[in-house]
């Protein structure tokens, strides 16, 4: 099969997605020339706003190739959410269980058959303070390999205007009328790994050519210049943590007067630090 069918749940999703989306929001398109007509290809999409993935699949749905996206497993456990997404075809993602690798396996089948399969390499709302993509995982990189399949780097801004990602209330700001904009590359070359062992440095390096790719189409839709390297998260984490028990050290160096509640941060992370890891945790996996 060279490409797969759009069916009759992607076409019922469209039909309660799409008329609030198009009376609700403004769109600007670019690159659907990049997306393949036929056979099986991935799509490599940056991530800013809960709003994103609808905002993506409008853009992908048009074109005729419908992507089926990496989700949490936990959504296709019950409900009308999980009916659909048993439906449509999604790929469920088993996290931190001897089943992770089957998400994979899905995907290179699902390749191999002709269809479209959609990652979002960061695996989480990004946590660049400026929202550019920050550093991505490899699941993307994996797959490519294997398959060989076109890799088609795939912007998005926009979204994250009317649901900004970290905001305290999560609501939709619609008001005035936002502008969605998608824009997809040219595939990825990857040609100059085809022929190497996967090893994990191969595989951090084509993940680093996916997010730079995706980063310069960002960067075009922005129409501003990206940063030099990408946000790595991780690492200012641990910078944080480093920071708050310097400053706790500091505190109780000082003397009693100092004693309260700076020393109670001793070894420790501050509130909204540990939200926006128990945060990212529970995104893992989009």
């Amino acid at each position: 099969m060279s490409r797969r069918r759009i069916g009759f749940w992607y076409r019922f999703a469209a039909v309660l997605c799409k008329p609030p989306l198009l009376v609700l929001f403004k769109r600007d398109w670019q690159g659907m020339e990049h997306i393949p007509a036929d056979g099986g290809f991935i799509t490599a999409v940056n991530h800013n706003s809960y709003l994103d993935p609808l905002s993506y699949a409008h853009y992908q749905y048009n074109t005729g190739r419908v992507p089926r996206f990496l989700a949490k497993a936990g959504l296709f456990k019950s409900g009308f959410v999980g009916m659909v997404m048993r439906g449509t075809g999604q790929i469920p993602v088993y996290r931190e269980t001897t089943d992770a690798a089957n998400a994979f396996r899905a995907a290179v089948d699902a390749i191999h058959k002709g269809e479209c399969v959609a990652f979002y390499p960061e695996g989480t709302l990004t946590r660049d303070p400026e929202l550019w993509p920050m550093q991505g995982k490899t699941g993307a990189a994996r797959v490519a390999l294997l398959t060989k399949a076109p890799v088609i780097p795939v912007a998005q801004w926009g979204a994250n205007d009317a649901m900004p990602p970290y905001a305290k209330e999560k609501k939709l700001r619609l008001f005035p009328r936002k502008t969605l904009r998608v824009k997809a590359g040219p595939p990825v070359d990857l040609s100059a790994y085809y022929d190497q062992e996967p090893t994990a440095d191969v595989l951090r390096a084509v993940t680093e050519v996916i997010m730079r790719a995706i980063t310069e189409q960002l960067a075009q839709l922005r129409d501003e210049p990206a940063p030099a390297e990408p946000y790595d998260w991780r690492k200012a984490v641990a910078q944080e943590r480093r920071a708050a028990r310097a400053a706790a050290k500091a505190a109780r160096a000082a003397g009693p007067a100092a004693d309260g509640p700076a020393a109670a941060t001793d070894g420790a992370v501050a509130p909204q630090q540990v939200r926006s890891t128990q945060q990212a945790q529970e995104d893992e996996g989009k």
